[in-house]
Protein backbone atom coordinates (compact mmCIF):
# COMPACT_ATOMS: atom_id res chain seq x y z
CA UNK A 1 0.00 0.00 0.00
CA UNK A 2 1.91 3.32 -1.15
CA UNK A 3 2.27 5.75 1.89
CA UNK A 4 0.78 9.21 1.93
CA UNK A 5 4.08 11.19 0.55
CA UNK A 6 4.14 8.96 -2.56
CA UNK A 7 0.74 9.48 -3.05
CA UNK A 8 1.15 13.56 -2.68
CA UNK A 9 4.25 13.05 -5.52
CA UNK A 10 2.02 11.29 -7.76
CA UNK A 11 -0.43 13.81 -7.33
CA UNK A 12 1.99 16.51 -8.07
CA UNK A 13 3.23 15.09 -11.36
CA UNK A 14 -0.23 14.30 -12.36
CA UNK A 15 -1.04 18.43 -11.87
CA UNK A 16 2.30 18.86 -13.75
CA UNK A 17 1.29 16.92 -16.72
CA UNK A 18 -2.05 18.86 -16.57
CA UNK A 19 -1.15 21.60 -17.09
CA UNK A 20 1.72 21.03 -19.62
CA UNK A 21 -1.95 19.22 -21.19
CA UNK A 22 -3.41 22.19 -20.98
CA UNK A 23 -0.84 24.32 -22.67
CA UNK A 24 -0.87 21.24 -25.66
CA UNK A 25 -4.37 21.52 -26.04
CA UNK A 26 -4.33 25.24 -26.89
CA UNK A 27 -1.51 24.46 -29.83
CA UNK A 28 -3.62 21.27 -31.37
CA UNK A 29 -6.04 22.72 -33.86
CA UNK A 30 -8.71 20.52 -35.14
CA UNK A 31 -10.90 21.03 -38.32
CA UNK A 32 -14.62 20.41 -39.21
CA UNK A 33 -16.65 21.15 -41.87
CA UNK A 34 -20.26 20.64 -44.17
CA UNK A 35 -21.61 20.97 -47.04
CA UNK A 36 -18.95 19.12 -48.97
CA UNK A 37 -16.33 21.07 -47.67
CA UNK A 38 -18.15 24.62 -48.52
CA UNK A 39 -17.88 25.30 -44.53
CA UNK A 40 -15.15 24.63 -42.56
CA UNK A 41 -14.45 25.43 -39.37
CA UNK A 42 -11.11 25.44 -37.59
CA UNK A 43 -11.28 24.96 -33.07
CA UNK A 44 -8.49 24.74 -31.20
CA UNK A 45 -8.48 21.33 -28.99
CA UNK A 46 -10.43 23.41 -26.28
CA UNK A 47 -13.14 24.10 -28.68
CA UNK A 48 -11.73 28.03 -28.82
CA UNK A 49 -12.92 28.70 -32.70
CA UNK A 50 -9.92 29.89 -34.62
CA UNK A 51 -10.79 29.96 -38.41
CA UNK A 52 -13.83 30.24 -40.35
CA UNK A 53 -13.92 29.52 -43.65
CA UNK A 54 -17.23 30.27 -46.39
CA UNK A 55 -17.34 29.07 -49.85
CA UNK A 56 -18.20 32.43 -51.50
CA UNK A 57 -21.34 30.64 -53.42
CA UNK A 58 -23.00 30.76 -50.35
CA UNK A 59 -22.82 34.26 -49.32
CA UNK A 60 -26.07 35.25 -51.58
CA UNK A 61 -28.96 36.81 -49.56
CA UNK A 62 -31.05 33.65 -50.44
CA UNK A 63 -29.06 30.88 -49.06
CA UNK A 64 -28.88 32.46 -45.72
CA UNK A 65 -30.70 30.03 -43.88
CA UNK A 66 -28.27 27.27 -45.52
CA UNK A 67 -24.87 29.24 -44.87
CA UNK A 68 -26.46 29.71 -41.00
CA UNK A 69 -27.01 25.81 -40.91
CA UNK A 70 -24.35 24.95 -42.10
CA UNK A 71 -21.98 26.89 -40.05
CA UNK A 72 -23.92 25.30 -37.04
CA UNK A 73 -22.77 22.17 -38.65
CA UNK A 74 -19.07 22.25 -39.26
CA UNK A 75 -18.80 23.28 -35.71
CA UNK A 76 -20.36 20.47 -34.45
CA UNK A 77 -17.64 18.35 -36.27
CA UNK A 78 -15.13 20.47 -35.13
CA UNK A 79 -16.44 19.93 -31.61
CA UNK A 80 -16.56 16.00 -31.81
CA UNK A 81 -12.82 16.06 -33.29
CA UNK A 82 -11.42 18.30 -30.95
CA UNK A 83 -13.24 16.45 -27.77
CA UNK A 84 -11.93 12.69 -29.81
CA UNK A 85 -8.33 14.81 -29.48
CA UNK A 86 -9.13 15.78 -25.66
CA UNK A 87 -9.98 12.32 -24.74
CA UNK A 88 -6.65 10.44 -26.25
CA UNK A 89 -5.13 13.17 -24.72
CA UNK A 90 -6.35 12.56 -21.37
CA UNK A 91 -5.86 9.28 -21.64
CA UNK A 92 -2.06 9.62 -21.99
CA UNK A 93 -1.89 11.68 -19.31
CA UNK A 94 -3.88 10.13 -17.04
CA UNK A 95 -3.10 6.19 -17.93
CA UNK A 96 -6.75 5.67 -18.51
CA UNK A 97 -8.04 6.60 -14.95
CA UNK A 98 -10.91 8.00 -14.53
CA UNK A 99 -10.32 11.61 -12.80
CA UNK A 100 -12.31 13.39 -9.95
CA UNK A 101 -14.60 16.74 -11.42
CA UNK A 102 -13.11 19.91 -11.13
CA UNK A 103 -9.76 19.23 -12.46
CA UNK A 104 -10.39 22.33 -15.01
CA UNK A 105 -10.84 20.24 -18.17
Amino acid sequence: MPNFMDMMKQAAQLQSKMQALQAELDSITVEGSAGGGMVSVTLTAKGDLKALKIDDSLLKADEKEILEDLLIAAHADAKKHAEAVLQEKMKAVTGGLPLPPGLGL
